[in-house]
């Protein structure tokens, strides 16, 4: 037997055993495969319908049953998502109409004592938290309730040095010097400050824990802070 015929003899039961061999198909080629043929069901319509694929409450269904049934599973997570974009927009909106009302009632206060009613009676009552407390650097020739007695430097210090605001819980010996009791919920301390001069800060309770977050938008508290100091200073000015 010539070389060249021996050599068409090998090749032939390499073909053969290559062709003998089981393929083991996975999902990575199933998948694969799918991807690169996306005209497959095209050619194949009738098995978009005869295929059956198991489901979880209703046993088996057709491949176009499950396309519509995810479908039908989007849209509902698209219309839940819109109605919580649109509870959202409802609430922003009545947020930024009780600030700007306020806005108006703190420009027409006459004296510290007024602001800090209006202040006490808009987050107590309007905005349904606990309690506000104000804590000044250098205190003021005036008194009221909501005004913090103690010494609150190092919390000032602490949590407020490079930042305008915090959120979150405070340690109990601050809720101590603070609110002069435990605070169980959740607080945010917004600083006063009024042309490079820190006047001292706001503290404002709520019983929900969650209810002051570090997430939270500070568009409405940055306006309302600039506003509360500047009216501040000029009533501590005056009373000077």
């Amino acid at each position: 037997m010539s070389k060249k015929s021996h050599s068409s003899t090998s090749k032939v039961q390499q073909q053969e055993m290559m062709q003998s061999e089981e393929i083991t198909l996975t999902d990575d080629i199933v998948v694969s495969f799918l991807e690169d043929n996306p005209e497959f069901f095209n050619r194949h319509p009738e098995l978009a319908t005869s295929l059956r694929v198991s489901d979880q409450h209703r046993g088996t269904v057709s491949l176009v049953e499950r396309q519509q049934q995810q479908l039908r599973q989007k849209i509902h997570g698209l219309e839940e998502e819109i109605t919580q974009l649109m509870a959202i927009a409802n609430q922003n909106e009545q947020l930024f109409t009780l600030y700007s009302d306020l806005y108006l009632r703190l420009i027409d206060c006459q004296s510290a004592e007024e602001l800090l009613d209006c202040l006490f009676k808009a987050t107590t009552e309007l905005l349904s938290l606990t309690d506000m407390k104000l804590w000044l650097v250098a205190p003021g020739e005036f008194s009221h309730a909501c005004l913090v007695e103690k010494d609150c430097g190092g919390i000032l210090q602490n949590r407020l040095a490079k930042d305008q605001y915090y959120f979150g819980r405070i340690q109990q010996s601050e809720q101590e010097m603070i609110f002069s009791g435990q605070c169980l919920g959740s607080v945010v301390l917004i600083k006063l400050q009024h042309q490079q001069q820190v006047l001292g800060f706001l503290a404002i309770s709520s019983q929900d824990a969650e209810h002051f977050d570090p997430r939270m938008d500070t568009l409405l508290l940055s306006q309302f802070r600039k506003l509360v100091a500047k009216l501040l200073e000029r009533f501590l000015v005056n009373e000077a």
